[in-house]
């Protein structure tokens, strides 16, 4: 069952259940989708694993299987700096 993690690991912005910015990978690692795409280019900067959406669970099942209320923040790197791709020589 997963966890359902309240928040971004890294910026701490909510992430509530039916939240459709929330990224994991496979052992639950939380971000937004601001961070997983601009800060982490959806790697998972503490495992090396895919970041991706985390599935919603059916707002009926969250009063038998509530998520988490535990929040986990950790410092991480630095944004990554993106460098556009260079063409061909004489390229403009």
């Amino acid at each position: 069952m997963l966890e359902l993690r309240p928040n971004c690991e890294c910026c701490d912005r909510d992430l509530p259940p039916a939240s459709d910015a929330a990224r994991i990978c496979t052992f639950e690692h939380t971000f937004c989708a601001d961070c997983a795409d601009l800060r982490f280019d959806e790697t998972c900067p503490d495992c090396g694993g895919g970041l991706v959406m985390r599935p919603i669970r059916p707002e009926a099942e969250l009063h038998r299987y509530p998520a988490s209320l535990r929040r986990v923040t950790r410092a991480h790197r630095a944004p990554m700096v993106r460098r556009e791709p260079e063409g061909p020589p004489g390229w403009a």
